[in-house]
């Protein structure tokens, strides 16, 4: 599974999600981690009020199972839970990507917290998913 953080230096989740200009990616299991991306974005991201600024993001966070965030505005977080990504708030800006991952990949190996376990059952069916399943009613 793919979980997203957002950065301001690529070591710590530190950046609002509507204003980070970083998101780096990673692909995580019960076996370890290992880095993907980082998605980058312009513009006038401080903007609040801009709802356009964060569609971006959702478009590119779509294949991702958690986003974890300093802070998220409601409507961003609803946005990305319709999506089937889970917004996390990081415990502070201190709090180390790392530090996170290894948790996770130790958590995946045991049993995962409930909140855990919904994330990585509620990702949506896919466009053709849809369509096959509309083709057998």
């Amino acid at each position: 599974m793919k979980i997203a953080f957002t950065t301001s230096d690529r070591v710590h989740i530190n950046a609002h999600f509507g204003w980070a200009r970083l998101i780096d990616v990673y692909e995580i299991s019960d076996e370890g981690y290992h880095f993907v991306e980082t998605l980058n974005f312009e513009g006038e991201l401080k903007e609040d009020g801009n709802e356009d600024k964060i569609t971006p993001k959702l478009d590119a966070l779509a294949d991702c199972t958690i986003v974890y965030v300093t802070a998220i505005g409601g409507s961003a977080a609803a946005r990305l839970i319709k999506k089937g990504v889970t917004p996390v708030k990081a415990r502070s800006e201190e709090e180390e990507i790392s530090e996170v991952l290894n948790k996770l990949v130790q958590t995946l190996k045991g049993n995962p917290p409930p909140w855990l376990r919904k994330a990585l059952q509620q990702k949506p069916a896919t466009f053709t998913d849809e369509v096959g399943d509309e083709a057998t009613v």
